[in-house]
């Protein structure tokens, strides 16, 4: 069996747990966390920088959610079209994987960060960056998906944008004005394995640090 080290809260252990719920793949999930003092020393070992989550598949470590995902619909397909087979339409939801790793993600946890570093009072240039990096992705995204067809769900893109668009719209609303966007994120949020995964971390909302909305 499968086994993933992560935790339930984790935005990127999201984008692993994902596929895994959609295509019915059976395996164990071990949480890092203090009471996991063994999974967290194990994560420490098995990644450069000491991040989850990292699977493990009989003798084989895949560490980064992107590898992850990759690694499953390799050797782990099922219902869920992971990855399209057509060469052109792969190349398209890797770009939107990075899209949304590298600037939705990526913006939000630059305000994110500021907070983990002082709560009570966050570098308000961080704060503003990262917002501010959130709208002009929202913008691009709002854009892109006026002018284009998303693969089916559930995909690389599915993986990467249904935690990031989550949690980015706690750090800053999607506006009025990316009316596409909402109704993506609404429709990712509806997906049974999403919605598992909103669920199980529903307990840790405390957790976040800028303060989680009543929502959602």
């Amino acid at each position: 069996m499968l086994a993933l080290y992560g935790h339930p809260f984790s935005a990127y252990t999201w984008k692993a747990l994902i596929p895994l719920y959609a295509n019915g793949t059976p395996f164990e999930l071990r949480e890092v966390g203090p009471d996991h003092p063994a999974h967290a020393e194990f994560v420490q070992a098995a990644h450069p920088g000491g991040k989850f989550p990292v699977l493990i598949d009989g003798d084989t470590t895949v560490i980064e959610a992107t590898a992850i995902v990759e690694h499953l619909a390799l050797h782990h397909p099922g219902p869920a079209p992971l990855i399209p087979a057509d060469p052109a339409q792969a190349t398209v939801v890797r770009m939107l994987d990075r899209v949304f790793d590298n600037y939705v993600m990526g913006s939000l946890m630059r305000a994110v960060n500021a907070y983990l570093a002082d709560r009570d009072n966050p570098d308000p240039d961080d704060v503003r960056l990262g917002k501010s990096g959130l709208r002009r992705a929202y913008e691009w995204l709002e854009a892109w998906l006026g002018a284009n067809s998303l693969p089916a769900h559930v995909s690389l893109v599915t993986c990467a944008a249904a935690p990031s668009l989550f949690y980015a719209d706690w750090v800053e609303p999607i506006p009025a004005e990316c009316p596409r966007l909402a109704a993506f994120r609404a429709e990712l949020l509806a997906l049974p394995p999403v919605v598992r995964c909103v669920d199980d971390a529903r307990p840790y909302r405390h957790l976040f640090p800028p303060g989680a909305p009543d929502r959602d």
